[in-house]
């Protein structure tokens, strides 16, 4: 599996892409083209062109959540598929993976609606579109994970605004927050967008669905923005005892919990155009 930075908050020196506090990857397994998470705006589609990638061409598009820096740009990636049949310029149909609520209407206080500006039915008009709680395999080796179960306390996290589900107001706890995994030789490559469902938590369920307890990798947001002691320290040491070869906390995770994570003695910088490969 392949996997390339489209979008993160974060940018190499000499490396003229743009950023924005958001994230997108793409990712290829054998013949699948996989776009995960789309970013706050058309900077992933920018940034694929410059790097070669044609985004005509997916498989799947597979949404980690619904907030606005993962889902905001879909409206620019419907364009593209919209001009590209109106040109007949060559392209592919695919499908959109994510859970049943990643299109529900999320609304914070200060700034209104902060989920998907399109919702399941408009975005059927372009892209079939798969929602499940449930693992679904995307390819061989790739799994979209479902719903995360929530098993430990230290990751509880307050709700972030309300989300509108069957026209009713509730707490939003992110609960269509979930990940991708990829089963390498050696282990699990976990690959997270937010991580609101906990990143340990996260690990947990890929290591239950993939039937596998090494883990090698983690890359993605971890959400760990000012979090508590405990919860920074119980992460961390969570961490430890995985043996981890590699650690890419990127997007929402702050400056002091990388360091912190650094302790892990694998933390590795993460950056618009980064390339990795996992066998």
């Amino acid at each position: 599996m392949n996997l390339r930075v489209l979008v993160d908050n974060n940018t190499y020196i000499d490396r003229y892409f743009t950023g924005e506090p958001a994230l997108s990857f793409f990712i290829e397994d054998r013949e699948k083209r996989i776009l995960f998470d789309t970013g706050y705006s058309h900077a992933f589609i920018r940034n694929a062109e410059k790097m070669g990638i044609n985004l005509r061409k997916l498989h799947y598009i597979a949404l980690s959540h619904g907030h606005i820096d993962h889902t905001w740009g879909l409206t620019d990636l419907v364009r593209l598929f919209v001009e590209a049949k109106g040109e007949k310029i060559d392209h592919a149909i695919p499908t959109v993976i994510g859970h049943p609520f990643v299109f529900n209407s999320k609304l914070f206080p200060s700034e209104g609606e902060i989920g998907s500006l399109l919702s399941e039915e408009k975005v059927n008009y372009h892209f079939p579109v798969h929602l499940s709680r449930k693992p679904f395999w995307l390819t061989e080796k790739l799994v979209f994970l479902g719903e995360i179960e929530r098993k430990f306390d230290f990751e509880e996290d307050e709700p972030i605004g309300s989300v509108i589900v069957e026209g009713q107001y509730e707490a939003d706890y992110v609960v269509d927050d979930t990940a991708l995994v990829y089963k390498a030789k050696g282990g699990l490559v976990v690959i997270v967008g937010c991580a609101h469902s906990g990143i340990c938590n996260i690990i947990e369920q890929a290591k239950m669905v993939c039937e596998e307890e090494r883990v090698i990798s983690v890359i993605g947001g971890f959400h760990l923005l000012n979090p508590s002691k405990n919860r920074i320290e119980k992460t961390v040491s969570y961490l430890e005892k995985l043996e981890l070869q590699s650690l890419y906390p990127c997007h929402c995770t702050d400056l002091q919990s990388k360091i912190a994570l650094a302790r892990t003695g694998i933390i590795k910088e993460v950056g618009i155009g980064l390339n990795i490969e996992w066998k």
